[in-house]
Order: structure tokens, then C-alpha cells, then sequence
């Protein structure tokens, strides 16, 4: 039935680099191995934005918008890859939803029904940073918030930092609850990059048993390269295309 693995974590946790280093590290041991990312779904991408840019989104429709988002990842590439025995690195997953509409004040009742299809990890990955850690990282790569990521929707306050800092004190609330509740294995992600992913292999190693998976024959492996290389440029020309609209 394959192995599902998800990773998650607050903003600025380092989730997405570890979830893309995890995802070649499996890719270089020949195993089958999909790595998809939250709110990436071609059908629902656009409409997405559209609700973001007019900041029109309420935090019962970011919830549908995003679960929808999920439901169509999870019918196209989630469950085909697991149904044949390969390996999926999720990069965020329900918990995320739990975790952000949660903070919203979205009840975790509504949350867990509009997720119910889904099925739990094998391994889900929490890459746990202090509040300030994940604001610094941020801000390192960009000089301001953005609107939604700041919680400026919720109102709690005018300025953009302390409402990040509420939001994501809240977020990482959830986390830790989910973490201690068992559904989440917490990582420091606080340290070198090099240094998280050991703790990464690590955990893979006493957690999982990838004996089951079977490796893609070599020259599958050229022809699968070949295929995402071919796909990248396609994504690279349609983003071009978007853009120009």
C-alpha cells in the first residue's frame, strides 16, 4: 500500500528544504518516491490567489478552498503512488489544516470531516522552532509579511509582527498538542541544515521499514528523470504564460 509521509511545521521551521532533501536522498537509493507541496493543485492554484489578492478569503472559506485544494492532490498523485507501492513526502498535511484553521478558530470537528478521506501517515514529521526562530528566518529571505500569513485577516491587531507572533503562538499551540497527542513526531529544527536532515534519516530509520518498497529498475529511473526534467520545463512555460495574463 506504499508509505506516506508527511512533514509540517510553523513558518520558517525549515520543513520544505528538509521535505526536498528527504525526497532526493530516497530518489538516490533508486526507491519510487512523489513529493507534493500544499496549495499546489493546477484546479484550485488560481482561484487561491484571486481570494488572497482581494483578501476576500474568511477563515471558513480558506478551510474549503485548501481542503479542495488537498482533495484533488490526494485523488490525482497521493493515493495513485500509494496504491502501487511507492513512497509520498507530503509536503504539509490535514495538520496543517487542523493547525492554521485551527488558529482561526475553525472547530478541529469540522477540520477532521472535511479531511475524513484522507488516511493517517505512516510518519508525519514535525519540525518544531521557537516562535522568533521562524520569524527571523522569514524575514532573512524577505523584507515584509504578507497579509494572510501575518493573521491580519483575524483583526487581533494593526500591526503586522505582533500579529504574525499571535498567529503562529497559536499554530505552534496546536502543533504541540498534536505532538504529544502522538500523531506527529517532533524534530529540533533549530541548528545546520546538514544536522536536521541526520535527525530526518534518522527517525526514517527507526520508524519506517522501506523493505517492502520496490526499487525502480534503472533504466525506468533514466526515462522517470527524463519525464520530470520534460515537466519542470512545461510548469516553468505555463507560470510564464500565467503571468503574462
Amino acid at each position: 500500500m506504499g508509505i506516506l509521509i508527511a512533514v509540517e511545521g510553523m513558518d520558517g521551521s525549515g520543513k520544505s528544504t528538509q521535505a526536498d532533501l528527504l525526497y532526493h536522498w530516497l530518489r538516490s537509493k533508486g526507491l519510487p518516491v512523489h513529493h507534493t507541496e500544499w496549495n499546489s493543485s493546477p484546479s484550485v492554484k488560481k482561484a487561491t490567489k484571486v481570494g488572497k489578492d482581494s483578501r476576500r478569503l474568511l477563515p471558513r472559506t480558506f478551510h474549503l478552498i485548501h481542503a479542495a485544494d488537498f482533495a484533488d492532490r490526494w485523488s490525482r498523485q497521493i493515493e495513485p503512488v500509494l496504491e502501487v507501492g511507492g513512497i509520498v513526502i507530503c509536503d504539509r498535511y490535514i495538520f496543517t489544516a487542523m493547525a492554521r484553521d485551527g488558529a482561526r478558530e475553525v472547530p478541529r470537528d469540522v477540520i477532521e470531516a472535511s479531511y475524513s478521506f484522507a488516511r493517517e501517515p505512516d510518519l508525519t514529521l514535525y519540525f518544531d522552532v521557537p516562535v522568533e526562530v521562524g520569524l527571523e528566518r522569514i524575514l532573512k529571505g524577505r523584507p515584509e509579511l504578507k497579509y494572510y500569513e501575518a493573521g491580519m485577516d483575524m483583526q487581533w491587531t494593526y500591526d503586522p509582527l505582533e500579529s504574525y507572533k499571535i498567529l503562529q503562538t497559536k499554530i505552534k499551540g496546536i502543533y504541540d498538542t498534536l505532538a504529544d497527542d502522538g500523531r506527529l513526531l517532533r524534530i529540533d529544527s533549530t541548528g545546520g541544515v546538514s544536522e536536521i536532515q541526520k535527525r530526518v534519516r534518522k527517525a526514517l530509520a527507526e520508524k519506517l521499514d522501506f523493505s517492502g518498497i520496490e526499487p525502480i529498475y534503472p533504466a525506468d529511473r533514466l526515462a522517470e528523470q527524463y519525464r520530470g526534467s520534460r515537466l519542470e520545463w512545461l510548469d516553468d512555460m505555463t507560470e510564464v504564460i500565467d503571468d503574462d495574463d
